[in-house]
């Protein structure tokens, strides 16, 4: 970065949702594109993030949208849902409805980790303060505060929010009254509504969200809360259970609908929704699907007609597009049913506030020639957002900074970019959300405003970067290398922290993570960094929020990364997001243009750190990593991977060597130790395996990151002498809950108890309970890799978890091919052996046995399964079969506890 100047400095006006969003945005792009400048945010009130909708305090008011759908980045749909699972709510899910409040709280939040990661790039501040006036002449503008001062910005953002009910529908005299309240959220508005001892009745002015949040507020007993509006609709909730969206009919299809009138486009919506009826018995997946192409049919719409819709259609779309969460549904319908709360249908006609009348203010309703006299306590205006008509606003729409859209709901924009009286939009002001309302219609849900916020964030770096040279990232002539020929985009000290994880991942050591964190906290942007910690976290159960790190990689590799690594976060995001054959075709293109790329062959290889390629081709793995030996140059990683697939082959005493060559040139390296591990067992070389391995744990071994998983290859080995007492006692130091936890307790630890059990090797009930509790629901019942999801399944049967087994079996049958194909019916075999139907759980066993290659992993892991089937033929009485089965694999390989199985199988 490089600054001859002040930075420039880029206003925000307002600091509610939309306001946070864009700041949020602003800052992260900021930090990741090291762009310096101000961001000065400007807004009276005491808290950002919160604005009017999320400073109630009242829990019964919950946001209307699920939380699923309210995340701030447009790029990671379930960052809201992880805030709520990280900050004291674990069980909450995509489709549940959070309060209002703790939206508030996740947007400030949020918006203070962004400028904390910001620091040293982007100058934040806070002004508390109002904006009065907005002034711009060229490439800059003005503000004027209402405590006198001004502020001088290269850009500013206008996120004002919508509109105060300008409440036009009032008579006069109840608008001067004390007893009327115009604006509901305004502090203590309500205060003597909700005064102990009154219960005075009320009446709201709208029947909207709004309303219902009131009249929940203000129901207690001896109160009736009145609500009327012109067509007296509330409302409609959400469904319990949501369906998808149901497809579009051509007619309102694709980026821009046919340009069709309103009255076909009434017909076309109103076939869509009765399909969708007779398909789903549900209008609400019509709704849903209409969402993505509602600005581009009312953009299509002459003014005209727009202001039909307004006068005849929008309240209809309003109670079925904006609706109630089921809870407040639910408490509505109560108090309903209790004519605690009553609808009526009509306007405001009068209102008699003479002080001496008896009850209060006597308020008449019309509806064309129906009349209806209330007496009430208190009016409340419920009508929702009105013009604009802000002091900042109506200054900036008579001087001709702004004009009305041509419905004169909001402003006319070029995309956000505010238009003059001339029809020019080449000021450096920008709006978003209600303001956009005359020309967007929808803009006031957090979907449509988070993608503003980010479209607007782009457009002040554009215009920052366009304005002036300083603003650029620094270029430099020389970028630091990986370490295997590959230059970094980023500064030396994060390249620095980049290597030192790679360099420990590929030794197995412990610490890659932290390195990786180092990386990208001192470089916000370096999109490898992110996308190695994805990469980990999905893979390896790192504790890494995966979805975050992601959106981060490939916002930075958008934003600044060359073509290796942008093919990397292409292969991390498709073997993240995408299926197991498009992780596969991702991975094995990159190779291809980057046969150097040790960490990508390190993923492509299924040995202890990754679960490899997930091609049933058996030689997929080895012809990568014969085709990448010219460019790796014989390094010792290489020569690890390749001992690994020699054994894999069955070709022992070359992978013996090469595990040996490659421990000469790096004694630390945990693939060349696991290679020969796996030597060792497969040649029943059990006393000299676990000598070699305590040894290694001892010494090189000792940062290893996965040591649970070699003291696992210890106890098999000891599990084959039938040193059983070892076994309890590796357990007890190395294994145990407290040693280990997420999936290495599952891979390791619980199938090491499994195996003890159905080989007889652990008298009582195995401890299967501490490694379930070290696990967590997530990993045991939602499994992301088929890997995972088959040590999930010998866990639960291990604690004789039916329950759990088959919540396993529901997310394996709608997962990924090698879920469904082998994990799915997994489930069901171990149901079996828990319920003790012995032949059809061997039955099920032996037929899954042929495709669980497609899991990934070792040969030895993958032999849990046979150890299983075994345990279930001799449990059954099948004894010929299991004898056949024991034989086969001791001519393999020796072990005296086959042996001992073997012999005591029933001759004939």
């Amino acid at each position: 970065m490089t600054s001859g100047h002040s930075p420039r400095t880029v206003a925000v006006v307002g600091a509610g949702a939309a306001g946070t969003m864009v700041a949020i945005q602003l800052c992260e792009a900021g930090a990741r594109r090291r762009f310096r400048f101000d961001l000065v945010l400007v807004d009276p009130a005491p808290e950002a993030g919160r604005g009017t909708a999320y400073a109630t305090r009242d829990p019964r008011h919950r946001l209307n949208v699920p939380a699923g759908k309210m995340s701030c980045h447009p790029d990671d749909p379930g960052h809201f849902v992880r805030w709520l699972c990280r900050h004291g709510e674990g069980d909450v899910g995509p489709e549940d409805f959070a309060t209002r409040y703790r939206f508030g709280a996740y947007l400030a939040d949020t918006l203070g980790q962004a400028v904390i990661a910001a620091r040293g790039t982007v100058g934040v501040r806070r002004l508390r303060s109002r904006v009065t006036r907005c002034s711009a002449a060229g490439a800059r503008a003005r503000l004027e505060l209402a405590d006198g001062t001004t502020l001088d910005a290269d850009c500013v953002v206008l996120a004002t929010g919508p509109a105060a009910s300008d409440a036009a529908w009032a008579p006069d005299a109840l608008a001067a009254d004390g007893r009327f309240v115009a604006d509901p959220w305004a502090p203590d508005a309500l205060a003597a509504l909700l005064a102990e001892g009154n219960t005075d009745d009320v009446l709201l002015v709208g029947t909207g969200l709004t309303a219902m949040d009131l009249a929940m507020t203000l129901d207690r007993p001896g109160r009736t809360v009145h609500a009327v509006s012109r067509g007296g609709l509330l409302p409609r909730a959400h469904a319990l259970a949501p369906l998808p969206p149901a497809p579009l009919p051509p007619a309102l299809r694709g980026d821009r609908p046919a340009d069709l009138p309103l009255a076909e486009v009434r017909s076309a919506v109103r076939r869509y929704v009765g399909g969708a009826v007779r398909a789903y018995g549900d209008w609400r997946p019509a709704l849903d699907g209409l969402r993505p192409v509602t600005a581009s049919l009312w953009s299509s719409f002459t003014v005209d007609e727009r202001v039909e819709f307004l006068a005849h259609d929008s309240a209809l779309w309003n109670v079925h597009r904006h609706r109630m969460s089921p809870a407040t549904a639910e408490r509505v319908a109560r108090i309903t049913r209790a004519r605690r709360l009553r609808t009526h249908q009509g306007r405001v006609a009068a209102v008699d506030t003479a002080d001496g009348r008896p009850g209060g203010l006597g308020v008449t309703l019309v509806d064309g020639r129906s009349r209806r006299e209330l007496t009430v306590g208190w009016v409340v205006d419920c009508t929702g957002p009105g013009r604009l008509r802000d002091p900042l606003w109506l200054g900036m729409l008579a001087d001709g900074t702004a004009v009305p859209d041509p419905t004169r709901l909001g402003v006319a924009t070029e995309d956000g970019r505010l238009r003059d009286a001339l029809g020019r939009a080449d000021r450096p002001v920008w709006t978003l959300g209600s303001p956009r309302r005359g020309e967007l219609w929808e803009t006031t849900a957090v979907p449509e405003i988070r993608a503003q916020a980010a479209a607007v964030a782009e457009a002040v770096f554009g215009e920052l970067a366009g304005g002036r040279a300083d603003v650029r990232p620094a270029r430099r002539v020389r970028r630091p290398g990986d370490g295997a020929g590959f230059a970094l985009s980023t500064g030396a000290a994060a390249a620095a922290a980049y290597r030192s994880g790679v360099s420990r991942l590929l030794k197995v050591c412990s610490g890659a993570e932290d390195a990786f964190t180092r990386a990208t906290a001192l470089d916000p942007g370096f999109a490898l960094g992110h996308a190695a910690l994805a990469l980990m976290g999905h893979e390896t159960g790192a504790d890494v929020d995966v979805p975050r790190a992601l959106a981060a990689a490939e916002r930075s590799a958008r934003d600044r990364a060359d073509d290796h690594e942008r093919s990397f976060v292409h292969v991390v995001s498709r073997r993240v997001r995408g299926t197991a054959a498009d992780g596969d075709a991702a991975l094995v293109r990159h190779l291809a243009a980057y046969p150097g790329d040790a960490l990508a062959l390190a993923v492509a290889v299924p040995t202890i750190a990754f679960s490899g390629l997930h091609d049933l081709e058996e030689t997929s793995a080895l012809r990568l990593v014969e085709q990448t030996a010219g460019a790796q140059g014989g390094h010792w990683f290489h020569t690890s991977l390749l001992a690994f697939m020699r054994q894999e082959q069955g070709r022992y005493d070359e992978a013996g060597a090469l595990a040996e060559q490659a421990l000469g040139a790096e004694p630390a390296s945990g693939h060349a130790m696991h290679a020969l591990a796996h030597v060792h067992y497969e040649c029943g070389d059990h006393e000299a395996g676990r000598i070699r391995l305590d040894e290694w744990l001892a010494s090189r071994g000792r940062g290893s990151a996965h040591r649970a998983h070699f003291s696992w290859h210890a106890a098999l080995h000891e599990l084959a002498l039938e040193d059983t007492g070892a076994v309890r006692r590796r357990w007890a130091v190395q294994l145990a809950p407290a040693k280990v936890r997420g999936v290495r307790a599952l891979v390791d630890s619980g199938s090491l108890l499994w195996r003890a059990r159905v080989t007889d090797s652990w008298t009582g009930r195995v401890p299967i309970d501490g490694v379930i509790g070290a696990v967590g629901a997530e990993i045991l019942e939602r499994p992301a890799t088929a890997f995972t999801a088959l040590h999930a399944a010998i866990a639960l049967a291990a604690a004789d978890d039916l329950a759990g087994l088959r919540r396993l079996h529901v997310h394996a049958s709608g997962a990924d091919t090698a879920q469904r194909e082998v994990v799915a019916p997994l489930c069901e075999a171990l149901v079996c052996v828990v319920e003790e139907h012995w032949a059809e759980a061997a039955r099920r066993l032996e037929r899954i046995l042929p495709a669980l290659r497609s899991v990934g992993g070792s040969a030895a892991q993958r032999e849990v399964v046979e150890e299983t089937m075994l345990y279930a033929l001799v449990s059954a009485g099948q004894h010929h079969a299991a004898r056949l089965r024991l034989e086969e694999r001791l001519a393999r390989r020796s072990s005296p506890q086959d042996d001992r199985r073997l012999a005591a199988l029933p001759v004939g």
